[in-house]
């Protein structure tokens, strides 16, 4: 039998660095004799276990979050997920979320980010660590990068994240760019303009105006030019820059970039978002 002494102190400095519970940390401390690198090893372990028996929990709750790097030039918005807004609003959480974003403006995708090294391990990893200590399953579940001559961020009450490129860092872009975000995030476009629209989604708005066009009575010889017509409200009505203005419905979001720099176009978004 050991004769290690485990005392408070100790297990409260385990708990201080991995935010796992007292009676965790201390039978960690008993079963590493003290190491507190195998007992750190040990409580990954744990969080391992955990999280595999969470796999098929719903994580719908957690952070939105949005990072933008020093020169404007490129951003990444994420979600860090978790099943419940408790821990979702929980400070350290947040701080996790943070640092999570700020890293993964490093890499060009959620699989890079995923196997970058993290504090030592990696953020799979960490991500396996902090189920176990939070006792809830985690995970990044939304990961977008945008790159553009100026990007600007938005974040909406921790649940929705979205940034905007615009194709010049002019006078007045930082404020522009933020309007735009909020419009994406209020109104939730599908694409930035008529080009970014898939051709099925096309196709089906087509074949839905012509269908109600149809019960309404209309000729058969009249329904492509109309169903046109209704298309392009839906252009209007669900991509980015042929939006209404939020702050102004007199003009587009286009228009409004216009009053900002008259060679000022929105050049793309992304936009993120819990549940």
């Amino acid at each position: 039998m050991s004769t290690i002494s485990i005392t408070a102190a100790d297990v409260n400095k385990l708990r201080t660095i991995t935010g796992a519970g007292m009676m965790d940390c201390k039978k960690a401390l008993v079963e590493a004799e003290g190491d507190f690198d195998k007992a750190i090893e040990i409580l990954r372990k744990k969080g391992q276990k955990v999280a595999a028996n969470r796999s098929d929990r719903e994580s719908t709750e957690g952070a939105a979050i949005a990072a933008v790097n020093a020169d404007k030039t490129s951003g990444v918005v994420i979600t860090l997920n978790c099943e419940t807004d408790f821990v979702g609003k929980n400070e350290g959480f947040v701080k996790l979320a943070n640092d999570f974003a700020n890293q993964a403006l490093n890499y060009a995708t959620k699989e890079e980010f995923l196997a970058s090294d993290f504090n030592g391990i990696t953020v799979a990893e960490k991500l396996i660590e902090q189920t176990g200590v939070i006792g809830e399953k985690i995970e990044i579940g939304s990961f977008e990068k945008l790159n553009g001559a100026f990007v600007g961020s938005y974040v909406h009450s921790g649940k929705i994240a979205v940034l905007v490129a615009l194709s010049a860092n002019v006078a007045g872009a930082e404020e522009a760019a933020k309007n735009v975000a909020m419009q994406a995030a209020a109104m939730n476009p599908i694409a930035l303009d008529e080009a970014g629209v898939d051709a099925a989604t096309i196709e089906k708005e087509i074949e839905i105006a012509k269908d109600q066009l149809r019960q309404e009575g209309k000729a058969e010889a009249m329904l492509d030019n109309i169903a046109k017509g209704k298309l392009n409200r839906f252009f209007k009505d669900n991509t980015l820059v042929n939006q209404d203005y939020i702050k102004d419905s007199s003009m587009s979001v286009a228009a409004y970039i216009k009053t900002v720099d008259p060679s000022l176009t929105v050049t793309g978004f992304a936009r993120v978002a819990l549940g």
